[in-house]
C-alpha cells in the first residue's frame, strides 16, 4: 500500500480550514466536499494526519467507492475490494452505516451485506470459515449518498477533539476542534496577544497555546490504527519524533483567559496543566465589563453564552451590549465572536466585517469577525 486515499471528516463550515491544514502537512492531491476533505499519501500519512490535524473530526482510510442500486450490487462490489490486504485474520471489524437520498435506504441491511461480503473475501484470502475477531479493531463504515457507496475504515478511534487534556468538563464545553478552527480563522499568530473574556474551562486559550508553540494536538494520545499491521511501529515512532522536533517549547506567548465563574477557572487551570501549557496561559476572574489590556494590538477570540436556555436570554443580550461598548474602546484589536443569537450585531452595536456559518454541536451559529488594523512592523 504505497499510495492510499484518506478522508479527513469535518464539521460543516470547516472544510476549507481542514483542507488548508492537510496542504500544510505536504499533501497536495486534495479534494474538498461537504463534510470531508479527501487526500492521498503513503502509510505515514495516517500517522501524521492523526497527530497534526487540529480542526478535523477523524481520519478515515478510503477502501472503495462505487454506485449501487441493489443489494446484490452492493455485495459484489464490496467483495471485489482488497479487504484481505488491509485487515488481518484475527481483526475485529464491526460495520456501521448511513444512507442519505439513496435507493438502499435500510442501514441495517446495508451493514449486514457489507459485513457478509467482507467475510467472504477474507475466507478466500485466509482459507478459513471462521474469524474469531479478537485482535486489533478496524471500524468499517458504509456511507451511501445519492446511490454512491463509500467504504472506509476509521484510523482514529476516539474523535480527534479528544486531545487528552480535558478530563473534566463544565456544562457546555466548546469542542477542541472547533476552538482550534476559530483561532485559525482569525488574524492571531504567536507574536500577538490573545484574550478570551468568556474562557469557561479554557479550551480556546489552551488551543491557542498549542498552535502558538506548534504542539501537535495528538502528540499525547493514542489512535486505533497504532495497532494495525499495515502501519508499522517505526512509522508511528518517526511521526511522533517529528512532533517533538517541530515543537517550539521555548517560544513565549501572551494568552489570557477570563471568566466571572471562579470554579470554572479552576477547571481551566487544571486543563492547561494537563495540556502542558499552564505557564503560557494566564487566567483571571473578571467580568467582560472590566476587560482592559495594556497592549495596543491583539485578538479577542471568544465563545460567549448564547441565551438558548429559558430565562437566560435577557441576561445574555445585556452581555452583548456591554461587549460592544467595551470592545469599541479596544479599537486597534481584532475581535472574533461565535454565537447562535440572531440579533448579536444589533445588540453589539456594529455590523461584522465578515460572517461565517458554523455549527457548535447541533446549534447553527455565526462567527462574527471584526478586523482591527494591522500592528506596525517591529523595527
Amino acid at each position: 500500500m504505497s499510495k492510499i486515499e484518506l478522508i479527513a471528516t469535518a464539521t460543516f463550515g470547516l472544510e476549507a480550514v481542514v483542507a488548508r491544514e492537510v496542504k500544510n502537512l505536504g499533501y497536495e492531491d486534495v479534494t474538498v466536499e461537504n463534510g470531508k476533505v479527501t487526500f492521498t499519501g503513503d502509510e505515514s500519512a495516517i500517522c501524521r494526519a492523526n497527530l497534526w490535524l487540529r480542526s478535523a473530526d477523524r481520519v478515515l482510510l478510503k477502501v472503495g467507492e462505487f454506485k449501487t442500486l441493489t443489494f446484490d450490487e452492493l455485495f459484489e462490489k464490496t467483495k471485489a475490494l482488497p479487504w484481505g490486504d488491509i485487515i488481518p485474520e484475527n481483526a475485529e471489524f464491526p460495520v456501521n452505516g448511513k444512507s442519505i437520498n439513496s435507493k438502499l435506504s435500510s442501514v441495517p441491511d446495508c451493514q449486514s451485506i457489507v459485513k457478509k461480503a467482507i467475510v467472504e473475501k477474507m475466507k478466500e484470502k485466509y482459507k478459513t470459515q471462521w474469524f474469531e475477531e479478537n485482535g486489533a479493531k478496524y471500524s468499517i463504515e458504509v456511507a451511501l449518498l445519492k446511490d454512491v457507496a463509500t467504504l472506509t475504515i476509521d484510523t482514529t478511534g476516539a474523535g480527534l477533539h479528544k486531545r487528552g487534556y480535558r478530563k473534566l468538563s463544565n456544562k457546555a464545553p466548546l469542542k477542541e476542534t472547533l476552538a482550534a478552527a476559530l483561532i485559525m480563522l482569525s488574524y492571531w499568530n504567536h507574536d500577538r496577544v490573545l484574550i478570551d473574556p468568556f474562557c469557561g474551562s479554557g479550551t480556546i486559550p489552551i488551543e491557542a497555546a498549542l498552535i502558538g508553540k506548534n504542539l501537535a494536538p495528538g502528540m499525547n494520545r493514542n489512535f486505533e490504527s497504532e495497532n494495525w499491521d499495515i502501519v508499522s511501529k517505526d512509522l508511528w515512532r518517526e511521526a511522533r519524533k517529528e512532533t517533538h522536533d517541530l515543537a517550539k517549547y521555548d517560544r513565549p506567548l501572551r494568552i489570557y483567559g477570563s471568566d466571572v465563574d471562579g470554579e470554572v477557572l479552576s477547571l481551566a487551570r487544571y486543563h492547561a496543566g494537563e495540556a502542558f501549557v499552564d505557564e503560557d496561559v494566564h487566567f483571571q476572574k473578571l467580568g467582560v465589563a472590566d476587560l482592559r489590556s495594556r497592549f495596543d494590538y491583539g485578538c479577542i477570540v471568544t465563545n460567549p453564552p448564547y441565551g438558548e436556555r429559558l430565562g437566560e436570554r435577557e441576561e445574555v443580550e445585556e452581555i452583548y451590549t456591554t461587549m460592544g461598548k467595551v470592545f469599541e474602546k479596544m479599537d486597534t484589536w481584532s475581535k472574533y465572536v461565535i454565537t447562535s443569537h440572531k440579533g448579536f450585531e444589533q445588540l453589539y452595536g456594529k455590523k461584522a466585517d465578515r460572517r461565517r456559518k458554523l455549527y457548535n454541536g447541533r446549534l447553527e451559529c455565526q462567527y462574527y469577525q471584526y478586523q482591527g488594523p494591522r500592528p506596525p512592523r517591529k523595527k
